[in-house]
């Protein structure tokens, strides 16, 4: 039967209809070890009992009331986001794309209210990506998501990620603002040094520019701190968070210093869905979990054990491994195979992998991922990778 959903996806034959923790359940009925979680979103696992409750108690009282009145739940998650970084304002969106469509508008105001209208444009970097609108797209830069869809959407002056020389030479009189994802997600898990982290901040500061992140994928505990740029001893201006936020359930947030959101004033933006009771009670019960004493802590402390277990991986099999990437649970393989058919090969082994750009796969668990689980999960990179190995023994004959 032919699929009336639109046909912007190739799906991988294969449907699930339940989970449990680090496990999804196929409409087969095959048992597989999520290594994916979503794409960064179920960072609790599946049939979490914390947020299960959370949302079967707030269906059962209010769904929606729109943002014309108060929001008593959707104030304590904002006031709870901004106790735990740096921020003192948050806005709640549905989706990360929405949140960065925010994030330009936040900045581009931003200067506009001190005086600068003409300061609209944004350093972004090669390998980024931000979102399918037609502005977080124009922000990415990839071709293949801008063809076909008109005159690119202007602002947004492309650099090398990692070029601090490069980012600095871009910088000119209509520059207004960086945008950048510490950790790059869909570029192939590429960590950005911490000099060049660092670097943007003081270049940003120098030139009195807004300094942006893009959190959506490293944020919510999957580097082992709340959001990555904690590792960098420097916070940015304005970060985009989505994706774990909710635990699987849509929501995304804008988090801003007060200065950073001045230009936000009534009616500069909005929103018909965002905040709504069911997001607010999600994104308060994982937080519940996430700022638990420890739990952190041991996100890194299990990051460190698939790292290495990981690198016992590499060594194995040096052929098809090139190179291991990332931070606390957000890790990559860099790959001599196509990611998409180690990903195959993978699913082949019941363990769920992400392919992305540069070659890699991610390695993305749910937060609550155990031990065992990491092992079962590597040992079935083996398989995957001994398939791998074995499909390519022909090309030597």
């Amino acid at each position: 039967m032919t699929s009336a959903l639109l046909p912007t996806y190739a799906r991988y034959d294969l449907a699930f209809e339940r989970g449990e923790g680090a496990w999804l359940v196929s409409t087969e009925g095959e048992k597989y070890l999520d290594f994916g979680g979503g794409i960064a979103v179920a960072c609790l696992g599946y049939n979490h009992p914390h947020l299960v409750e959370a949302l079967t108690q707030q269906a059962r009282k209010l769904w929606h009331t729109s943002n014309l009145f108060q929001a008593p739940e959707g104030e304590r998650l904002a006031r709870r986001l901004c106790q735990a970084t740096f921020a003192d304002r948050v806005f709640f969106t549905n989706s990360g794309a929405e949140a960065l469509e925010l994030t330009i508008k936040m900045a581009r105001k931003w200067n506009a209210a001190n005086g600068h209208p003409a300061r609209f444009h944004m350093i972004t970097f090669e390998g980024a990506f931000h979102g399918r609108t037609l502005a977080t797209i124009a922000a990415g830069g990839n071709r293949k998501y801008l063809d076909g869809f008109g005159e690119r959407t202007p602002g947004f002056d492309q650099v090398p990620f990692g070029d601090l020389a490069a980012v600095e030479k871009a910088i000119g009189p209509e520059t207004g603002a960086i945008l950048v994802e510490p950790i790059q997600g869909e570029g192939g898990i590429r960590v950005g040094e911490r000099d060049f982290v660092r670097g943007l901040r003081a270049l940003c500061d120098h030139h009195k520019l807004m300094l942006c992140f893009d959190e959506v994928q490293s944020g919510m505990g999957r580097t082992g701190k709340l959001f990555a740029y904690e590792h960098y001893g420097v916070a940015p201006d304005i970060m985009a968070s989505a994706k774990g936020i909710g635990g699987g359930f849509p929501l995304g947030a804008v988090l801003a210093t007060e200065e950073a959101a001045k230009g936000m004033t009534v009616g500069t933006h909005g929103t018909t869905y965002g905040g709504n009771p069911l997001a607010m009670a999600c994104g308060n019960a994982v937080l519940d979990v996430m700022l638990a004493d420890g739990f952190l802590e041991e996100v890194g402390r299990k990051g460190l054990a698939l790292r290495q277990q990981l690198a016992g991986l590499a060594a194995a099999y040096p052929d098809i491994v090139t190179e291991i990437r990332g931070e606390g649970l957000m890790q990559g393989l860099q790959l001599t195979v196509a990611p998409a058919d180690f990903a195959a090969a993978a699913r082949a082994a019941r363990l769920i992998v992400i392919p992305a750009a540069d070659h890699v796969v991610r390695i993305l668990p749910p937060l609550i991922v155990g031990d065992e689980e990491i092992k079962i999960g590597v040992d079935r990179l083996a398989e995957a990778c001994a398939a791998m190995k074995a499909a390519k023994e022909p090309e030597k004959v």
